[in-house]
């Protein structure tokens, strides 16, 4: 679904992203993460034709992502981005509904499936009692959540979300990687999720891509790749990897500040 080659890219004056490779098959559920500045957000830019690239190449189903018309990829790929920020106070229905628009004709005016789909993506995350408030009254997990609805309510084979859940309490997000993960197994829907939390990625991702200082350092299923080395080296923090009992090979991390070089001092 997702093909990357030699990807190099960023914004004037600098560099990000260097040599990156990445293929996404069809019904994976992928976790990308690594520490701030690495480059993750700018790699969710590209691979859905936001930035523009310097060179390589970046395919979504088979066509050059730059070269695909704007409607057409709006419904190949849903995109939950990580700044939500709202100016205009759109009742949280209007917002989903947006989601629709790469599917609609003539003027744009809602069909029945149209409501049906809004109904559903609102009732899946729980945002239907939301409907009519105003976006820009709501608390940062409330207003993630109208934004992941509008992503379903696109109904797309691709959802990628960049730190879509970091606002939310432990019950809603994990009912948004419930909701996810049955899509994914269920639709074959290919899910492509930006996060820091290493611990719910390990549960829910069963692949995960670690970016280091704009480069990919490791990339394989969860349980292959979630090894203290790689950890410590991304991270550059002591981790231990604990495996959960009666969880099927399920693992967690503990991170341990260690007296590495370049440590804040103490007060």
């Amino acid at each position: 679904m997702i093909q990357v080659e030699h990807l190099h890219c960023g914004y004037p004056g600098r560099k990000v992203l260097t040599e990156v490779n990445l293929t996404i098959k069809v019904g994976e559920f992928v976790g990308i993460l690594g520490p701030n500045g690495s480059g993750k957000t700018t790699l969710v830019l590209a691979l859905t034709g936001v930035l523009p690239i310097r060179s390589g190449i970046v395919h979504l189903n088979g066509k050059d992502v730059a070269a695909i018309p704007h409607r057409e990829r709006a419904r190949l790929v849903a995109v939950v981005p990580q700044d939500l920020q709202v100016a205009y106070p759109y009742t949280c229905r209007e917002v989903v509904a947006m989601g629709r628009y790469p599917h609609q004709r003539g003027g744009g005016r809602e069909t029945a499936e149209d409501a049906e789909r809004i109904e559903q993506a609102m009732v899946w995350t729980d945002t239907l009692d939301l409907a009519d408030r105003p976006i820009t009254e709501l608390s940062g997990g409330e207003r993630q959540r109208v934004f992941v609805a509008k992503a379903l309510a696109q109904d797309t084979p691709v959802l990628v979300l960049d730190e879509a859940v970091s606002a939310m309490d432990v019950h809603r997000k994990l009912h948004i990687f419930h909701l996810l993960k049955a899509l994914q197994e269920k639709e074959r829907r290919t899910v492509v999720f930006v996060l820091h939390d290493i611990n719910t990625a390990a549960v829910f991702c069963q692949r995960l891509v670690f970016l280091q200082r704009g480069r990919i350092v490791a990339d394989g299923p969860t349980c292959d790749v979630l090894q203290p080395e790689i950890l410590e080296k991304v991270y550059e923090t002591s981790a231990f990897v604990y495996s959960v009992p009666g969880r099927n090979g399920v693992r967690q991390v503990f991170f341990a500040r260690s007296s590495a070089a370049g440590e804040p001092h103490e007060p």
